[in-house]
């Protein structure tokens, strides 16, 4: 470039950049709160970025071959919605409707604007996400699309960034591009390494990352480390840009205090005049995306599910790892990923047939859920397995994929008393309250091969987050291969016309009810046994007939805290009606468990056959 273009081109970077300051500044004061000095120091950093790297079509934000932006510090999206005002994605009236009730422009990003992938706002989360986007670029799409996180300092002590920091490696994520600006105030004040970027970038190296330091108000710089970058060919970029929040500003400029506080128009005023900017409301132009093709697929195939025999037994887990490796075969857009227990959850049928589908994610299960998130972004069909107990540390980030909209499969196995001698630890008693009270979520309890197998074929074809729980021990098929399964259904496995009450089981505690009711036969009672297989939705009609129909009396046994679970499922059920409630007894987990056989523990919990008989026998008796 000549001088006379590099001083054009930084002159471009510079009108941007004082741009997009005051329009932070200016939608924050207009709504009365936000972060404006958060989205102040990064303005230089996403000049240069938007006007000579990113390649991006924002007239269509579902081109393949577009790059990928993500503000993983979601609270500076005043910055964020600038950008987009500035390339002419929304208008200046739209600009300052953020915050508003109604307004597309919330306080952290959704995906309710088409260009945001991602909701962030929660910290540590949009470069997890991000690894699971360009792992898709890099392995499935394999076009040259670029993910460029934005990161705050203050965000980097989450561990969910070291998992990241892993698995980009891992993967040599070299499309990968993670941006610190590291202004060093946060919240409450300085955060924990400051200005000490050498630490950060010794951090970056330590994971195997190519890391550059770099001032964050220098376009020289700023340009320098983006084309880097882009020249790295076996490694993810760290890119560490030392800058001051509320850059430009000197009421605001390196100040303590005002993190997450919008200026009062008085204040506003002031500040615009101070950074002088040549331009308010100018449009920039931002380059489009190459001309690529996504990887071409095998042909879609017919599904074929595993089929188990009447009166054989099999472990609901492993009919999931054989329904999941039958979907891979059927539908190119499926991808698995474990965490390293692949063995137990039985996802490693899946991993051997199709290993170019199949993600290891290791010990890290928050990054293994925004793995999920990353690739569904780009249209995949995803599952993810580990132990049910081990979802509870992810649960942030499964929230989080409600709220952007995601479409996650998730299987947790080993729940409950009944996997065992592997103590507490392991057992998942939890997760049903867990995932039933995450937004659109479906939540899923088989307790039959041929059921679980149904229902995962389901699991492919809905949106949300869909949770289902498997079992540890092998248990009796009960349902023919060619019985259907739909999620909101349920299933009336035993019943006559001289029912006196009604058991409402799912998974292990469905055999436990098929106990006692012979059991309870052999001496003259008559119960209704529900499967509910489906906890949300839940079949309200089925129970609601049984509720009129079987003495107005249900008892839920559940492998389960009584907090949350079936139990408390099928009682919100009946406040839907107008109508008596039913007599509703819980049997469900309520002391610690400990090691012992499976036998023993839902014994000692409470949840047996043998307990299901004394609640059955004592809420009959208690009516006459």
């Amino acid at each position: 470039m000549t001088t006379t273009e590099v001083t054009s081109q930084t002159q471009q970077w510079t009108n941007l950049a004082q741009q997009l300051r005051v329009d932070s500044i200016r939608c924050t004061t207009a709504a009365g709160s936000g972060h404006p000095t958060s989205s102040m120091s990064a303005a230089d950093l996403m000049s240069v970025l938007v006007l000579s790297h990113l390649h991006y079509d924002f007239n269509d934000p579902k081109n393949p071959n577009n790059d990928h932006l993500i503000f993983s510090k979601g609270h500076a999206s005043p910055l964020l919605y600038s950008i987009y005002k500035a390339v002419g994605a929304v208008s200046d009236e739209e600009l300052l409707t953020l915050r508003k009730f109604g307004s597309r422009l919330e306080g952290h990003p959704t995906p309710e604007l088409p260009w945001v992938d991602v909701a962030t706002g929660s910290l540590g989360q949009g470069l997890p996400d991000g690894v699971g986007i360009a792992a898709c670029g890099k392995y499935l799409d394999k076009l040259p699309y670029k993910v460029w996180v934005l990161m705050g300092d203050s965000e980097s002590a989450e561990g969910s960034i070291y998992e990241a920091f892993h698995l980009a490696q891992h993967y040599k994520l070299n499309n990968l591009v993670a941006i610190l600006d590291c202004n060093r105030l946060g919240q409450r004040g300085e955060t924990e390494l400051g200005w000490d970027t050498e630490a950060y970038a010794a951090r970056g190296k330590a994971f195997g990352w190519n890391t550059i330091v770099i001032d964050g108000h220098n376009y020289d710089e700023i340009d320098q480390a983006y084309r880097q970058a882009a020249d790295t060919t076996d490694r993810p970029t760290f890119i560490i840009a030392k800058t001051l929040k509320g850059k430009g500003v000197s009421l605001v400029e390196n100040k303590d205090g005002w993190h997450g506080k919008a200026l009062s128009p008085e204040q506003a005023e002031e500040a615009i005049k101070e950074l002088n900017p040549q331009v308010r409301s100018m449009v920039f132009p931002v380059q489009q995306p190459a001309a690529g093709k996504v990887a071409p697929e095998p042909p879609a195939r017919p599904l074929e599910l595993p089929r188990y025999e009447l009166n054989t037994k099999e472990a609901t887990r492993k009919a999931y790892g054989d329904a999941l490796l039958a979907l891979g075969a059927a539908n190119p857009d499926v991808v698995a990923m474990d965490g390293e227990v692949s063995n137990s959850t039985y996802a490693n049928e899946f991993a051997k047939a199709y290993p170019e589908r199949y993600f290891e994610q290791y010990i890290a299960e928050q990054q293994m859920v925004a793995f999920a998130i990353g690739m569904q972004v780009r249209g995949k069909i995803t599952f993810a397995s580990t132990f049910a107990a081990f979802f509870s540390r992810a649960y942030d980030f499964i929230r989080m994929a409600a709220i952007s909209r995601a479409n996650i499969r998730l299987s947790g196995s080993h729940a409950g008393v009944s996997i065992g001698e592997d103590g507490p630890s392991q057992m998942a008693l939890e997760d049903l309250a867990m995932m039933r009270a995450v937004y659109d979520s479906t939540v899923l309890y088989p307790s039959d091969p041929n059921q679980t197998a149904q229902l995962v074929a389901e699991m492919a074809e809905h949106s949300g987050i869909l949770y289902i729980r498997t079992t540890r021990e092998k248990t009796p098929v009960i349902y023919s291969p060619d019985e259907k399964f739909s999620i909101g259904g349920s299933k009336v496995v035993r019943q006559s016309d001289k029912d006196k009450a009604t058991v409402v089981a799912a998974g292990i505690t469905l055999h436990e009810a098929l106990s006692a009711y012979e059991q309870l036969k052999g001496e003259g009672i008559n119960i209704r046994v529900i499967d509910a297989y489906s906890i949300k939705p839940i079949d309200e009609e089925t129970l609601f007939a049984a509720a009129q129909e079987a003495g107005g009396k249900i008892i839920t046994v559940e492998d389960h805290w009584p907090e949350g679970g079936l139990g408390e499922a099928v009682l919100e059920a009946f406040t839907q009606i107008d109508a008596p409630l039913p007599q509703v007894v819980k049997l469900a987990v309520e002391s610690m468990p400990t090691s012992g056989t499976s036998a023993q523990l839902l014994e000692a919990a409470g949840i047996s056959a043998h307990h299901i008989v004394e609640a059955v026998k004592a809420l009959v008796k208690s009516s006459r």
